[in-house]
């Protein structure tokens, strides 16, 4: 029985993580200082929309950018708002029909406890209690993508069928 030459090479790892930074950061508090009495009065409101985006860089390697927009308001004042692009550029080593899961998928996995953080310090750091997100389930945001995206394609042949 004849042995196989030992294989030396080590297999490529599916994601690689080649740097991750702010892409561009905003922190407004149009309210302050006299949203500061308000907050003590009335709890605040607050709105997160989150929202990623993929781009390829050259071959394998690809950019992802968590959006991250929280608002907080008191009655209709705002009292801030934090406005978030933080990205990350990746080598991604799987199959093709994998790469839509993992750059909408596992690389904002990946990303989100660092946004989180910057998100957290902004708002403390701009007088307000930190804004503490609850994590995400970004494969359940790429199927309601993909759904919305189908609906969009039905209505539109329905709408050249007419």
């Amino acid at each position: 029985m004849a042995k196989e030459p030992p294989n030396d090479a080590k297999p490529e790892q599916p994601i690689i993580i080649n740097a991750q930074y702010i892409k561009d950061l905003s922190f407004e508090a149009p309210g302050a200082p006299g949203i500061f009495g308000k907050l003590q009065e009335m709890a605040p409101e607050m709105n997160v929309h989150v929202s990623v985006g993929a781009n390829p860089i050259q071959d394998k390697s690809f950019e992802t950018v968590l959006d991250i927009k929280a608002e907080c308001k008191i009655k209709e004042e705002l009292a801030f708002v934090i406005e978030l692009e933080y990205a990350g550029v990746f080598t991604i080593n799987v199959p093709e029909e994998h790469i839509q899961v993992v750059l909408l998928v596992e690389c904002p996995r990946l990303l989100f406890p660092f946004a989180r953080n910057i998100i957290a310090d902004v708002s403390r750091d701009g007088g307000f209690q930190p804004v503490m997100l609850n994590p995400l389930d970004f494969g359940a945001m790429l199927q309601a993508r993909i759904k919305e995206a189908q609906k969009e394609t039905e209505k539109e042949s329905i709408d050249k069928t007419k």
